[in-house]
């Protein structure tokens, strides 16, 4: 007898010793433009979910999940990012994919996506990645529909009734420029000059030339999110035009400013509350979450926090509430997001549904522009 008490001690030990069953890791693909002319977007966008993942390991996980990261650099390139998609989906098995950073990759990866069954939270702009609605497919940044209709209210308090409208040939390019034609009328506004340059240009003097030249232009709208942004305000400068200039919300990243230098006083642009988040009241249901994320970015990265980190953030956290709300089943984590409402984000307080998988509304754009190299909240001279 005595020999089988002892067997029983020494299991009831182990037992006791043994380490607790970990849940299985889970497997979070991102493609993101970390490099290349996207760069502003997607290095800020590749920090941030690595800092959001860091800290939930750190804290245990997701339900007990310890997440594996794995990010793609796609460079911008649409064809670089459905190889990376299939990659992700097919031979790592991710639960869900963050990204990409632009709408070009983003509608190119899409049907990928929708086949797969995979979730996929978009970190690009333009309306047409969620609009018609695809089941599988979400975005975080505000639509484009609702930059274009904040800056004509904008144009329409100070006067402002026609204008030239500059595009870059990408797909947010393109799909703000649809928008800017198809919305004008409807508000007052008349585009009396349009054009389209490519995304690799660096002088554009010659597109603003003509622009200029119709003395009917009151202002100009420029829609991009590469470099070409600080050089049309740099031409515009140079040619002496000092017409009011408006960004689309492509230009939240204060390295933007630094390159257009001088240029840059003045821009006027919509953009999510995240770059002015110090102005805001302290009983503002935002304010909270986007203090603590700039300055948890910046002492980390020693460099300021962007709109574009901030679509990751976001994306990061819908994926996050959607998996401790319904588990890892990848048809699950789709439905619970669909579910998600009152969600407090950087770009605004989400509310999912089977006919919205953006979540946001006209409300989550503040009018912003650059005072002395800094953004500051838009007020009407």
């Amino acid at each position: 007898m005595k020999g089988y008490r002892l067997i029983w001690v020494v299991v009831i030990l182990g037992l006791l010793g043994a380490p607790a069953v970990m849940a299985e890791t889970l497997k979070v693909g991102a493609i993101l433009a970390v490099t290349g002319p996207a760069a502003f977007l997607g290095g800020p966008e590749a920090r941030t979910i690595e800092m959001l993942a860091d800290e939930v390991n750190q804290a245990g996980g997701i339900n007990g999940h310890k997440l594996e990261l794995i990010i793609k650099d796609s460079g911008g390139s649409p064809e670089k990012a459905i190889s990376f998609a299939k990659q992700l989906i097919e031979e790592e098995r991710v639960v869900a994919v963050l990204g990409p950073s632009t709408s070009g990759e983003s509608m190119a990866v899409k049907k990928i996506f929708e086949e797969s069954q995979t979730p996929l939270l978009s970190c690009a702009a333009a309306e047409v990645i969620v609009n018609p609605v695809g089941r599988y497919v979400f975005k975080t940044p505000q639509s484009d529909s609702f930059a274009v209709k904040r800056i004509f209210m904008t144009m329409q308090d100070l006067g402002i009734s026609k204008i030239a409208v500059l595009a870059g040939n990408t797909g947010f390019g393109k799909a703000g420029k649809e928008q800017l034609l198809a919305i004008a009328p409807t508000m007052g506004v008349e585009v009396v000059e349009e054009e389209v340059y490519d995304k690799d240009a660096n002088d554009l003097s010659a597109v603003i030339a003509k622009l200029k030249a119709n003395k009917d232009v009151q202002a100009v709208v420029n829609w991009s999110i590469v470099p070409a942004q600080a050089i049309v305000a740099k031409n515009m400068r140079q040619a002496g035009w000092d017409v009011p200039l408006f960004q689309s919300h492509g230009f939240g990243n204060i390295k933007y400013v630094e390159a257009a230098g001088a240029a840059a006083e003045g821009i006027i642009f919509p953009a999510g509350r995240l770059l002015i988040a110090d102005k805001l009241p302290a009983d503002h249901p935002q304010k909270e979450l986007l203090t603590t994320y700039k300055a948890d970015y910046e002492s980390r990265y020693q460099e300021q926090a962007s709109t574009f980190g901030g679509h990751a953030y976001d994306a990061f956290i819908i994926l996050k509430a959607a998996i401790v709300n319904g588990g890892t089943d990848q048809e699950s984590i789709r439905d619970e997001i669909e579910k998600l409402t009152g969600l407090p984000g950087t770009a605004g307080i989400f509310n999912f549904s089977p006919e919205d998988h953006n979540g946001l509304d006209l409300d989550s754009f503040e009018m912003v522009t650059v005072k002395d190299g800094a953004f500051v909240p838009y007020e009407k001279p």
